[in-house]
């Protein structure tokens, strides 16, 4: 049984230890056998890192450690090309100052290796220098590979000016590859997220963005296929399908793939389930900008958006939704067309991140920590039960906890939607399905959610005390009245109950929880 390749992304290393390797090679070829400019997003731990590794190792010439996989009898060896390689993962850049002294470290590492002079100072100029070098020394065109391109950016993405600043050394760095052009035989960009190319690539010519590209759709992550071949023994009683449920999922217009990271855990670990990828990174960034804009959370659970929102965004100016599908939050569910362009609805990927996402969500938008665990527990068992005298109060307590700043500082009392965002969150944290803004022929109620044979439809408002104070409570009248429900009745096997909550603003908590089941 070969051994796991848990945080290696050398391949070298891989083939030396006997660890299991999905070969990509055929995907490297096809995009090698030509001459071309490439970039590539995928979330984090997607194996990135390993896939450009083996770019360089093909480059490089070393074909020994190709024995058994695609490009070993299809690649001339004969031919090998001087690669520049930058991994901008390490370590954490705070400033344009820092971004400069590490480009030139690198590319100083790289002069020294080659036995290269050059005379340049500056960044731009060393690169240009190196390239035009290698070029000379080794009677060849460069290979040029980028590994986290974007990491300066996102480490300073809090700070747009200082995120500007960073941009505009890594543009002034890249724009040497259009000056060099004629001396380079392949570029690969690899990162997270997709920063404007007016800002950032404009330096390259002709880049093409393979991130949803269906030929390339496998490029990163274990098939369904890979964990059959290559982890046949590994897996061994494993419930398939539960598997897949809990870490499958991820689209980029091709076959769905799993993130190797979770697999790699998941096997080592005793084949326990738990949220191993998420646990890698916080959101924090994410969370601030969803208070910052008052974000609906049940608007996560079916976004519909156009190919522009996926493809880039501005410094200044982030999109959520694109933020969310480039760090591998929410994936493709789904693709339409609409007046000749391609639309996409996004979901989350599998049960790890829906279920942590939220719980992470609920900690920013009720700075629960440790408590919460204990409402989430309760309103699971009440939802489930169908006890919603205990499910009134479990809520009352969970608002009455929330610290009075923590929402009264940017408002977000004051919208319905933050009520209902704090309940979404609890009941995706638990995997219920949620069905938010859930659409009848008579309209739409805010929210019905499903658990086991329970199925409640939710109407939830946000009202002054002066209104609060009726009998009436309005949120189960319009339910009923709207006859929201309907849709959900003649199945024996399960449970349908209406739930009108009424919120009082000025007390920030629920003060009318009303409920009927239908028969």
């Amino acid at each position: 049984m070969k051994n796991l390749p848990i945080g290696i992304s050398n391949l070298q290393m891989i083939k030396e230890n006997n660890m299991i390797y999905i070969d990509k090679t055929k995907i490297a070829y096809n995009l090698i056998i030509n001459p071309g400019r490439y970039f590539l997003s995928r979330p984090r731990r997607f194996g990135k890192s390993l896939f450009l590794d083996t770019l360089k190792e093909i480059f490089d010439g070393n074909k020994e450690l190709f024995k058994g996989l695609f490009v070993y009898d299809n690649w001339n060896w004969d031919k090998k090309y001087p690669v520049i390689k930058i991994d901008f993962a390490g370590g954490t850049v705070r400033n344009r100052n820092e971004l400069d002294v590490k480009l030139k470290e690198k590319l100083n590492a790289l002069k020294k290796n080659h036995t290269i002079h050059i005379e340049s100072e500056t960044v731009s100029g060393i690169l240009s220098e190196l390239i035009s070098s290698l070029a000379t020394k080794y009677s060849s065109k460069v290979v040029i590979l980028i590994d986290e391109y974007d990491k300066p950016l996102l480490d300073n993405i809090e700070n747009p000016e200082m995120a500007m600043d960073i941009r505009d050394g890594l543009k002034n760095f890249y724009s040497v590859i259009k000056e060099q052009d004629a001396n380079i035989q392949f570029v690969f960009l690899t990162g997270v997220s997709k920063f404007s190319k007016v800002n950032i690539f404009s330096g390259i010519n002709n880049l093409e963005d393979i991130t949803l590209h269906k030929d390339y759709s496998t490029i990163c992550g274990y098939t369904q296929d890979d964990l059959e071949i290559y982890f046949k023994e590994h897996l061994e009683g494993v419930d398939r399908e539960l598997l897949k449920t809990w870490y499958n999922g991820y689209n980029f217009l091709g076959e769905k793939v799993y993130n190797p990271y979770d697999i790699l855990l998941f096997i080592s670990n005793a084949k326990t389930y738990r949220n191993y990828w998420f646990e890698t990174g916080t959101p924090t960034f994410l969370i601030k900008l969803f208070q910052k804009n008052n974000y609906f959370l049940p608007d996560l659970d079916d976004i519909e958006v156009g190919e522009e929102i996926l493809s880039s965004f501005e410094i200044d100016r982030i999109e959520p939704a694109t933020l969310l599908f480039q760090s591998g939050y929410l994936t493709i569910k789904e693709v339409t067309s609409y007046m000749g362009e391609q639309q996409f609805k996004l979901s989350y990927p599998n049960i790890e991140v829906k279920r942590s996402l939220n719980k992470y969500l609920i900690s920013g938008y009720t700075n629960y920590t440790v408590d919460k665990l204990k409402y989430e527990k309760s309103i699971y068992e009440n939802v489930l039960t169908g006890n919603f005298s205990s499910l009134e109060k479990t809520i009352i307590r969970l608002f009455a906890g929330i610290p009075y700043r923590n929402v009264t500082k940017s408002k977000l009392h004051e919208y319905e939607g933050y009520y209902a965002s704090v309940l979404y969150a609890f009941f995706s944290a638990i995997n219920c399905e949620v069905i938010p803004e859930d659409i009848t022929n008579h309209g739409q109620a805010d929210m019905t959610i499903k658990l086991g044979n329970t199925i409640c439809v939710m109407e939830i408002k946000a009202v002054p005390k002066s209104v609060s104070n009726e009998t009436e409570n309005t949120a189960l009248k319009q339910i009923q009245e709207m006859d929201y429900a309907a849709k959900y009745l003649g199945d024996d096997s399960k449970t349908v109950y209406e739930l009108g909550l009424v919120f009082d603003m000025e007390k920030r908590n629920l003060v009318q929880f009303d409920w009927y089941k239908r028969d």
